[in-house]
């Protein structure tokens, strides 16, 4: 190379060729990029873009179980109902009653009751337990009595529904004296009723009117549980009183007392009760006591004929089909309750279902 050459090579290092290529910068590239993404064709707002196909993997194993459960419905209707749902209904309990209901219960499925589920195949399976079956209402201030002690007489009313249907003892016939003890000791007819009624149980002085009973000789309760539902309401009454009614229905699911039997049949007891807490300033009573103003008992496979003092629900052929009166559904609580349903004209009614 000349020197002339070398010069100009040294020269054009430093300064550059006017026609050489050039290296764009940053933002020259950025809008270069902007430029090619405007320019491709937008994508339309209907496009599919097809998901992915799934494998059809275990459906044939799924139509198998299918057509087994189809097939046990068609064959074993009971027994399936009873392997899939088993008594689900008692783990969702109907709503509390707070007023008269406008039809009965529907049907359940026929299944037969069991030590351990005594209440399948019965609308009770859907009724709550003990207490919790009792609606109490809220309390305001109502004839002689302020808000505060209308919620103690409701409360005290709940109290001697329990005592007199739902304590351990005195559905297997020990004497309820937790319930007495809130009646009006110097409510003089039903003091000399009840003293009756426990000595020498008739017709008239049936224990069985305010309180559930049964002789263990005979028959014994299943389990731990009684199913209820009913409600409590109030009003005022006469000469300011507080007028409390209690509507309820019990369920008592037995079995025989002796023998070793599964059998199990259930007694319904439905109870009305109108009690009257009285103003100390007009009637002569107790603190936190009142006065029996009516009572009324419906009740069905509890025994029919001479009153005993304790119900006697039949077993199997036990029960005479010439005894048998006129059918009743004793879940049925849209209608007010019948008087004298154990009264000899009347005869003794059959459930039409239990």
């Amino acid at each position: 190379m000349s020197d002339e050459e070398w010069e100009q090579f040294l020269r054009e290092s430093v300064t550059g060729v006017a026609d050489a290529p050039k290296e764009p910068s940053a933002r020259a590239r950025r809008v270069a990029n902007d430029q090619r993404e405007e320019s491709a064709p937008p994508a339309g707002w209907r496009t599919y873009t097809p998901a992915r196909p799934r494998k059809r993997k275990g459906w044939h194993v799924a139509g198998l179980l299918a057509a087994v459960v189809l097939l046990g419905v068609a064959l074993a209707p009971a027994q399936m109902v009873d392997l899939i749902g088993g008594d689900n209904a008692e783990s969702q309990p109907l709503a509390a009653e707070t007023g008269r209901p406008e039809h009965a219960p529907p049907a359940e499925p026929a299944l037969p009751p069991t030590l351990d589920e005594p209440f399948r195949g019965s609308p009770a399976a859907h009724w709550a337990s003990g207490t919790a079956g009792i609606t109490v209402p809220e309390a305001k201030a109502t004839g002689w009595m302020s808000t505060a002690q209308v919620e103690h007489a409701l409360e005290a009313t709940r109290t001697f529904l329990v005592a007199s249907n739902l304590d351990p003892g005195v559905p297997q016939g020990r004497r309820p004296n937790k319930a007495m003890s809130l009646i009006n000791p110097h409510q003089k007819d039903v003091q000399a009723f009840l003293k009756t009624a426990f000595r020498a149980p008739s017709e008239d002085n049936d224990p069985l009117l305010l309180f559930s009973r049964f002789k263990t000789s005979q028959a014994r309760l299943v389990g731990n549980v009684i199913k209820t539902r009913g409600r409590i309401s109030y009003e005022a009454g006469e000469r300011g009183a507080l007028q409390v009614t209690a509507d309820v229905t019990f369920i008592y699911p037995v079995t025989r007392a002796a023998g070793d039997t599964d059998e199990i049949v259930r007694t319904i007891v439905r109870r009305e009760v109108v009690m009257s807490w009285e103003d100390p300033a007009k009637v002569i009573t107790e603190s936190g006591t009142f006065s029996v103003s009516s009572y009324k008992l419906d009740m069905t496979n509890g025994g029919c004929g001479s009153s005993t003092g304790y119900f006697t629900p039949t077993f199997g052929a036990e029960q005479s089909p010439s005894a048998a009166g006129a059918g009743v559904d004793p879940y049925d609580r849209s209608a007010p309750m019948d008087q004298g349903s154990r009264d000899a004209d009347a005869g003794c009614r059959t459930a039409t279902r239990s």
